[in-house]
């Protein structure tokens, strides 16, 4: 899912530090399952109604530490940065895996595992809708407790986890999935786990059961059930580069903009000045899974004139106020989109998608262009190019940052999982 004030550019931070030690109420073991290794178990002192927490590290070599903004707006803060050690940017290739209170109890027989996406973390997604106060959910006032509670009170065993990197790279996003499926058959003794991804958590999560992998990744294991896909970029966005200079103002600091996001553009006219910010673009490494969902709809959906400099904020060049390479260099040089349609999902997986259909998002440039979440159009997330057995899909009247938490999107959710 995308943070509220931090939406502006979709699902939609320098060098990484390693992990510092965990505070008094973690135990730490050196206890190892396969190639992932338990770091620290917290079961004290957690916020948001988690029972227990667990930190983990995937010692596979593949993992490589990621570029964070500069200026820190893409760091953790709060009880993630707690249980990731006090470390503000973690290696990417720890996580952490959150526990339900029912999580032993609940009386379902297959385990959920819940994806956060974009600029979120477990909490804000599932756990407490409120984390970040007012508008950080997609409204003006938020609910307190979110789908963790829904799901737990229902009798399920709820897990979720957390990513090191909040716009991480999809291929170490996957992995991690991975990981944290395997983890929770462990705790369960069950085959096979129920998947529900919220956003970019969606498309990695696909990844994930498609086996779309790098050389050093590892195979789907056959492992997931069901997997719900909740405003999920099925067939990909544009939304920044279509809406670009918006976007520009809310990203370059020197036009007060501080959200943790893309830009379209790497350089641009504010003030009389131009500003260069390559680095706070797609055009530099700080959001390294992000062009994976870039896609073209400017042959489905025209483009809004009044939000174009000239040609360039889509197409590429210089403009009469900004300048960038535009979205086609930032497909070649990383979307996975089609890759991820042409792996398509396993037929023993039953893939349902969640979409919304409202672009209300409280104080954000909503996508208007073509029916949509706010965020993603309907036409991409309820896309069924690439998946195999799809279930169900259901587009309610909802923006973007409500699909998680919702009354009738839990109610939706809680049906398909049985």
């Amino acid at each position: 899912m995308l943070t509220g004030r931090a939406l502006a550019a979709l699902l939609l931070a320098a060098a990484l530090t390693a992990a510092a030690p965990p505070p008094a109420t973690a135990s730490v073991t050196a206890a190892a399952t396969a190639s992932v290794t338990l770091e620290a178990t917290y079961t004290t002192g957690l916020e948001n109604g988690w029972a227990l927490v667990e930190r983990y590290r995937d010692t596979s070599t593949g993992f490589q530490a990621e570029t964070y903004p500069p200026d820190g707006r893409g760091d953790h803060t709060g009880q993630s940065r707690r249980l990731f050690g006090d470390v503000a940017r973690p290696h990417s290739s720890r996580f952490l895996l959150y526990h339900a209170p029912g999580w032993q109890s609940g009386a379902r027989a297959t385990p959920v595992l819940l994806v956060h996406g974009a600029n979120q973390t477990a909490d804000l997604a599932w756990a407490n809708p409120n984390a970040r106060g007012a508008y950080g959910c997609g409204q003006s006032s938020c609910p307190t407790t979110g789908l963790m509670q829904h799901l737990d009170a229902a009798g399920y065993k709820v897990f979720a986890i957390g990513f090191p990197h909040v716009t991480g790279d999809g291929h170490y996003w996957a992995e991690q999935i991975g990981d944290a499926v395997k983890r929770v058959k462990a705790r369960t003794g069950a085959a096979q786990v129920d998947v529900i991804g919220w956003s970019k958590g969606a498309f990695n999560a696909r990844m994930y059961v498609s086996s779309l992998r790098q050389s050093w990744g590892t195979a789907y294991a056959g492992d997931v059930r069901k997997l719900i896909l909740v405003g999920g970029p099925n067939k990909g966005f544009d939304w920044g580069y279509r809406h670009g200079w918006t976007h520009d103002f809310a990203i370059f600091p020197e036009c007060g903009g501080s959200l943790n996001a893309p830009a379209p553009h790497s350089a641009m006219i504010c003030y009389g000045l131009w500003r260069n910010h390559p680095e706070l673009s797609y055009e530099g490494n700080a959001y390294p899974g992000s062009d994976d969902m870039l896609y073209r709809w400017d042959g489905v959906y025209p483009l809004p004139a009044t939000e174009q400099d000239w040609y360039t904020t889509y197409y590429g060049g210089t403009g009469f106020y900004t300048q960038g390479n535009g979205i086609q260099w930032a497909i070649d040089r990383g979307s996975l989109v089609q890759p991820l349609i042409n792996a398509g999902t396993p037929a023993a997986v039953a893939v349902y998608q969640l979409c919304g259909n409202a672009a209300d998002m409280a104080l954000m440039h909503n996508e208007h262009t073509g029916p949509s979440d706010g965020a993603v159009f309907v036409a991409s997330c309820a896309a069924a190019d690439g998946i195999a057995n799809r279930a169900a899909s259901a587009t309610l009247g909802l923006n973007h940052l409500k699909l998680g938490w919702a009354s009738n999107a839990k109610s939706q959710i809680a049906t398909w999982l049985g």
